[in-house]
């Protein structure tokens, strides 16, 4: 499967040298296009304080139509109608943006964050789940990773095989309650996108190089802070052993994106 690397998203939070990106990866496969995450997308730009509430004035996106998944899908010559599949890390307002964009497409979720979406418990998840993004009412797939096989050291996770053969859904939750990884099996080598497990590369690499408003932020919106601190420990690990069969990236680090974007034009 060929993956391209987009940014669906550019945002610049104070404090924060080089901003944040919205990392989505567009997947060609046998089958049709398939987005993990879907950034931000054209109706934000039209009702940002609707579709994105107050983190706005932290984030500060550019709500740039340019970025949106569905006019990059274009830019690369296919058809919007070609994207079947959405697989979400999490539910999250940057990450789901997107979504009306693609209204025939089937979302994939664990079961855990589809759960937290239909019945948030804290204060946290009734502010960060946002009615708006679901207003066109998606065709929301569950899936339950604990269900299944480990990868590659990661206790739950499942073969999306109804997306594509190749597609591993990671159960991950700490971020948020059924927060997930996405693996993708590139022929290759694999692309793991992480979602929010972590901000900054400097979390997991040992220069402590992550701006500090950004690690605080993680902080005060993780659903489980211990789980989130066990997730770098693992990612930091994956880090280290620079493993070539395996791509690291995540949803905002800007270095990430770069970084994939060049190994994937690399011969």
């Amino acid at each position: 499967m060929k993956v391209h690397h987009l940014n669906c998203g550019t945002m610049r939070p104070r404090a924060t040298p080089g901003g944040l990106v919205s990392h989505v990866l567009l997947v060609e496969t046998d089958g049709g296009l398939v987005l993990i995450d879907s950034g931000l997308g054209l109706r934000d730009a039209e009702a940002p304080s609707a579709r994105f509430g107050t983190a706005r004035h932290y984030f500060r996106p550019t709500f740039d139509r340019d970025e949106a998944a569905i006019n990059q899908v274009r830019h690369l010559g296919f058809r919007p109608e070609d994207v079947r599949h959405i697989v979400l890390t999490h539910f999250d307002a940057d990450h789901t943006g997107g979504l009306a964009d693609f209204p025939w497409a089937r979302v994939h979720v664990t079961d855990g964050e589809a759960l937290a979406v239909q019945r948030p418990h804290t204060l946290m998840e009734k502010t960060r789940y946002r009615p708006t993004q679901r207003a066109h009412q998606p065709a929301i797939v569950e899936h339950h990773p604990a269900a299944s096989e480990p990868w590659h050291g990661f206790p739950a996770a499942k073969e999306l095989t109804d997306v594509a053969p190749g597609v591993v859904l990671i159960s991950l939750p700490g971020h948020s309650r059924g927060h997930a990884a996405v693996a993708v099996d590139t022929g290759q080598r694999w692309v793991l996108h992480v979602g929010d497990s972590f901000y900054h590369h400097g979390q997991l690499d040992g220069s402590r190089s992550a701006p500090k408003a950004l690690t605080v932020f993680e902080r005060l919106i993780a659903h489980d802070w211990k789980r989130v601190q066990e997730n770098h420990r693992r990612l930091g690990e994956l880090w280290l052993a620079n493993d070539p069969g395996i791509l690291l990236v995540n949803a905002h680090d800007p270095y990430l994106l770069d970084r994939a974007r060049s190994d994937s034009r690399s011969p």
